[in-house]
């Protein structure tokens, strides 16, 4: 298990891979590696089995509890702490102030931000796509928080190159931040550009007070051997960022 180096203290942050040592077998190529999402059609009890050895895994921490949630590319986040909902909510934010928690997302080339406050008291989880990211997903996380969020670690994600959208996406982001331009370039197909989300995140994290932003190198599509990617099998699994506070 790694974890982000540079965050402040009892506070702990990290992204699954395909490979684990506790891997169940599948007969489903596809899914073959430690996938943690329960609707790819993968086998619910290994889904659940997988999910339980990375509880394990982060109960050595300190962590007693986990929040999954059902992640519909929204803009809805929620703070949740001692409730333990019985169905799993439906949003793309997760905002905590409970010691053990952790908060966790699953993507596979969509963007995962985890944010938290400079004290250590207060972190967030959010999963965002493109959608996501234009409609507000990080805007509505921070307004969801009680303290000012000081840092952000950007999981792995597609890259720029590998990213390749039509121009209404293009024109979702500069028709609010005009400043995104220099965040697409031309694609290989006319009508086309390819898109940088890392710092479409990092320039909206910065306009929300956010200055210390980590992550942001790593490609789900390009590092076949690390990370599931959407766009590179769509039948694929998916991966888990996860944060807490020890």
């Amino acid at each position: 298990m790694e974890f982000v180096q540079g965050l402040p203290k009892g506070v702990y942050v990290g992204q699954t891979r395909i490979e684990h040592p506790q891997t169940i077998a599948t007969s489903n190529e596809n899914l073959s590696g430690f996938n943690l999402a329960l609707h790819v059609n993968d086998d619910a009890q290994r889904v659940q089995q997988h999910r339980m050895i990375l509880l394990n895994e982060l109960s050595v921490y300190g962590v007693d509890k986990i929040t999954w949630m059902m992640q519909t590319h929204s803009t809805i986040c929620h703070t949740i702490n001692e409730q333990i909902p019985f169905v799993a909510l439906e949003g793309d934010g997760l905002v905590t102030q409970r010691v053990g928690h952790a908060l966790m997302m699953m993507t596979a080339d969509c963007l995962p931000v985890v944010l938290g406050n400079a004290d250590g008291t207060e972190v967030a989880n959010l999963h965002a796509g493109w959608r996501g990211l234009a409609s507000g997903i990080i805007e509505n996380t921070i307004a969801e928080m009680k303290s000012q969020p000081t840092w952000a670690w950007l999981g792995a994600a597609i890259s720029q190159p590998c990213f390749e959208v039509g121009a209404e996406v293009k024109v979702a982001f500069c028709e609010k931040y005009p400043e995104l331009e220099s965040a697409f370039i031309t694609g290989q197909v006319e009508g086309k550009y390819q898109a940088n989300l890392y710092a479409i995140a990092r320039f909206i994290l910065n306009c929300l007070g956010v200055e210390t932003v980590l992550g942001g190198d790593q490609c789900s599509y390009l590092q076949s051997q690390d990370y599931f990617s959407y766009r590179r099998n769509a039948k694929t699994g998916r991966m888990a960022t996860f944060v807490f506070m020890q």
